[in-house]
């Protein structure tokens, strides 16, 4: 059965789509602020990530695999440590992805 794209993930797929099928998150907020579309930060990641979960976007999750080969040997520990030292991940954040983890292994 064919996936279904909501109206808000086909607007991020025309601008992966219009720079070659890849964008960088910066990019995409940058395109999204031309049209005037004040979407958060966590609406915009939970669109991409949906549009993963549906097979639209299908490279995201080799790319981290990738980055996280490259830049942490593979430990997730370090990157997560890097994230929090340096303030780009907040201890909310942290919680967040804490309870979301629990979910996805109950």
């Amino acid at each position: 059965m064919a996936q279904q794209i909501s109206e808000s993930e086909l607007i991020l797929m025309k601008i992966i789509w219009k720079n070659g099928g890849t964008a960088l998150y910066s990019l995409i907020m940058e395109e999204l602020e031309k049209d005037k579309n004040e979407w958060k930060n966590n609406t915009v990641l939970t669109l991409l990530s949906r549009l993963g979960e549906k097979k639209f976007l299908k490279y995201q999750a080799m790319q981290t695999h990738s980055f996280l080969d490259k830049v942490y040997g593979g430990n997730v520990k370090n990157l997560v440590s890097t994230l929090l030292r340096q303030d780009i991940l907040s201890a909310d954040e942290l919680k967040e992805i804490e309870s979301f983890w629990r979910k996805e292994n109950e």
